[in-house]
């Protein structure tokens, strides 16, 4: 089967005017335009999504090969939050526990005077 040539253009327009009439082919028209014109953006929609994911698994697998390569260079690296976790890195062992400050409640109400 080959595509549809000049000929059988003419003859499918031809029995759609019959059919359909004059009045209703243009509306006929815009409505399969329409109809057209969103599948296209339906599928494109698709499509990019479908990239994107697929870009969003190649970067994991591409960071977790990269964490698998260097486990202990992340650890040689991590900065210390407080001065007792630098400490206790730079002898070697593991960061006394602090315990919290409790802060102390000021209430607003104003004295006599």
């Amino acid at each position: 089967m080959g595509s549809i040539g000049m000929p059988e253009m003419m003859v499918i327009l031809l029995i759609a005017l019959i059919f359909f009439g004059p009045r209703k082919l243009p509306e006929l028209g815009r409505s399969i335009g329409r109809s057209l014109n969103e599948f296209k953006r339906a599928s494109n929609d698709l499509r990019s999504t479908l990239e994107d994911e697929i870009r969003v698994e190649e970067q994991k697998e591409q960071r977790a090969k990269l964490e698998a390569e260097q486990p202990s260079a992340d650890v040689a690296t991590k900065v210390p939050a407080t001065f007792a976790e630098a400490e206790a890195q730079n002898l070697g062992a593991t960061a006394p526990e602090v315990p919290a400050v409790e802060q102390p409640t000021v209430s607003r109400t104003s004295t006599p005077a």
